[in-house]
């Protein structure tokens, strides 16, 4: 294959040379996955299914595992900060890898302002400030999340691997402390709404687990990432799934219908168990859960789009630090412009944390389907069946999302778009300034080992 006639994307001067290891990595993972959604979803789920939220609860956490390390296998594999998008552009072409990308990138500003808002609520309810200051602690958040990535990842993954060992320490204290106040009652009647309650409570749960797809953009800053991508996702699988059962069955089981009701069910669990001291540990709990999730979104989100320009689906300047240990400054600029731009229309018309919530979580469900798709084609043997039963379980939760499908198929409209100027000549695996043979793991490489 010849090389773009495009001029390269010129390298900077200034490229840091940091990589991810094990313990930072795994930190950036685990903020993607256990992120602020976790303050307000036990509440979301009750609503809609009572104490059987609990098994909704479990049946994702179960069948998160095949995604998880589907995405491990391919980021280990074809490590890229493309992440899926990469991924689908192998397996499917650049026209789909496009359309993935757009979903990504442009749900992230609204995933990011969930979470920020969560966060914000939290904050205000321990602080006993008004909820109008709420939004400004969401601004806080988010302009803290997009400094921080500004510095690149030396400095955001150190700071999210001391968040992330400070908010496992709050969680497993809040579990142990309030406990012992469960009570059996708390769980009858068992499932008030029936089946369809567990189904609908599913649609929104996935927010929790949607977070593979924002680490596999990170695959490619890991030094090792064949050793470390696995390592680190079984890791993050471990530590989350202790923390969201332990606190889910514990919050049921000592707050009973107030779980369902209270927007603030894990500062009502923290009262419970810390007493006097419950306040202040809340606001911790969510300055934490808040921070480290935006900051993995946001870092991923980053150099998906510096990938999308780089391969001609989002525009060229873009490009400039999609090579893996740069800064994808433009890129971030362009994320906190359409956040801001979301907030903008987002609190002044009163969109809520459900809408907000379940958007994003269609947007992800409809990514991960297609990235375990793609895996399907990339991966042999196990990893092949393994990313099959991922594809089932990514497809059902995404028709479960009903009317929220509207924003994918909107995204889509654009990245199509997108795909089509690229023209399907164009090889996605391949940077502009590199022919086939100067990158290893292109598409050339990939058919040879199917």
């Amino acid at each position: 294959m010849t090389p773009s006639t495009r001029s390269p994307v010129k390298p900077v001067a200034d490229v840091p040379e940091h990589r991810l290891g094990l313990a930072q990595g795994t930190a950036l993972f685990v903020g993607s996955v256990l992120g602020p959604g976790v303050l307000a979803l036990p509440q979301l789920a009750a609503a809609a299914a009572g104490p059987a939220s609990i098994l909704a609860w479990a049946a994702l956490l179960a069948l998160s595992a095949p995604v998880a390390l589907t995405f491990a296998a391919l980021g280990a594999r074809f490590p890229d900060g493309g992440g899926v998008a990469s991924f689908t552009a192998r397996a499917f072409g650049p026209r789909t890898a496009a359309v993935v990308g757009w979903w990504f990138y442009g749900i992230v500003p609204v995933g990011t302002l969930a979470g920020a808002l969560i966060g914000g609520d939290y904050v205000v309810e321990a602080v006993g400030l008004d909820r109008s200051w709420a939004v400004v602690v969401a601004i806080v958040l988010l302009a803290a999340a997009f400094v921080t990535n500004h510095g690149g990842l030396r400095m955001s993954g150190r700071v999210q691997l001391v968040l992330v060992c400070g908010l496992a320490a709050l969680l497993a204290t809040a579990i142990v402390a309030a406990g012992p106040r469960s009570s059996w009652g708390n769980f009858t009647p068992f499932a008030p709404h029936g089946g369809l309650g567990v189904v609908h409570a599913a649609g929104v749960l996935f927010f929790a687990f949607a977070g593979w797809e924002a680490a596999s953009h990170l695959s490619g800053e890991f030094a090792e990432p064949r050793r470390s991508m696995p390592r680190a996702t079984a890791l993050t699988l471990l530590i989350v799934g202790v923390l969201y059962m332990g606190l889910v069955v514990t919050v049921i089981g000592v707050l009973g219908g107030r779980a369902a009701t209270s927007p603030v069910p894990l500062a009502l669990l923290l009262q419970e168990g810390l007493g006097s001291g419950a306040r202040v540990a809340t606001g911790v709990v969510a300055v934490i859960l808040s921070f480290i999730a935006i900051n993995t979104y946001v870092a991923g989100g980053a150099r998906l789009g510096a990938a999308l320009a780089r391969d001609g689906a989002l525009p060229a300047p873009l490009a400039r630090g999609s090579v893996a240990g740069q800064v994808p400054h433009r890129s971030l600029g362009l994320l906190a412009a359409l956040t801001a731009l979301v907030t903008a229309v987002a609190v002044p018309y009163g969109l809520g944390l459900d809408t907000l919530m379940r958007a994003t979580a269609a947007c992800l469900a409809a990514v991960t389907v297609v990235g375990t798709a793609a895996a399907v084609r990339l991966l042999t043997g196990r990893g092949r069946t393994v990313a099959a039963a991922a594809t089932v379980f990514t497809g059902l939760v995404l028709l479960s999302c009903t009317v929220y499908l509207v924003v994918p198929t909107a995204l889509a409209v654009g990245g199509a778009l997108a795909g089509r100027r690229r023209g399907p000549s164009a090889d996605p695996a391949t940077p502009r300034n590199a022919s086939a043979g100067d990158v290893p793991g292109t598409v050339r490489d990939v058919r040879k080992t199917r």
